[in-house]
């Protein structure tokens, strides 16, 4: 299975989106973030944004927020939104495919593979991810005192 690069940085910024919902971000600023050529990220907005997964707003102010509740949004969901059809072979989705003699039962394989993906995938939502993603500054332990030089043990 190949994922896209559409998709993977339609999953990438809407989590981006989904760890900073209190403001807009900017186009530029998520490319920035995730390391993703802008004028590609431009065009996959646009599918966003026709999907419903992330709304805009123009303006010195503007920039793009999350559609609507990141527990809502799944990855297999994104995907969709930016490639069409979840899971296809060579164009065919699984449940049209029909093979002749030996490889008969091939298609079933190709089926299952398809429900464990879409499994996976659409049981993981984009706040899920956000909160993976969010990184803890490491605590460091208080100095012992008894440690440090001059002081009686």
């Amino acid at each position: 299975m190949q994922i896209s690069a559409k998709a993977d940085y339609a999953v990438r910024a809407l989590v981006e989106l989904a760890a900073d919902s209190e403001r807009p971000l900017t186009c530029e600023a998520i490319a920035s973030a995730q390391d993703i050529p802008f004028r590609f990220l431009k065009s996959v907005f646009r599918d966003l944004r026709a999907a419903g997964l992330v709304r805009s707003q123009r303006g010195c102010e503007g920039g793009y927020w999350i559609g609507r509740d990141a527990d809502t949004i799944t990855v297999a969901e994104v995907m969709t939104a930016v490639d069409g059809e979840f899971f296809t072979l060579r164009g065919v989705r699984p449940d049209a495919l029909d093979y002749p003699g030996a490889a008969h039962g091939l298609p079933e394989l190709w089926r299952s593979v398809e429900a464990a993906a879409h499994g996976v995938l659409g049981g993981t939502t984009i706040a899920g991810l956000a909160e993976r993603g969010v990184r803890v500054p490491a605590r460091r332990p208080a100095p012992d005192v008894r440690d440090a030089p001059g002081v009686p043990a």
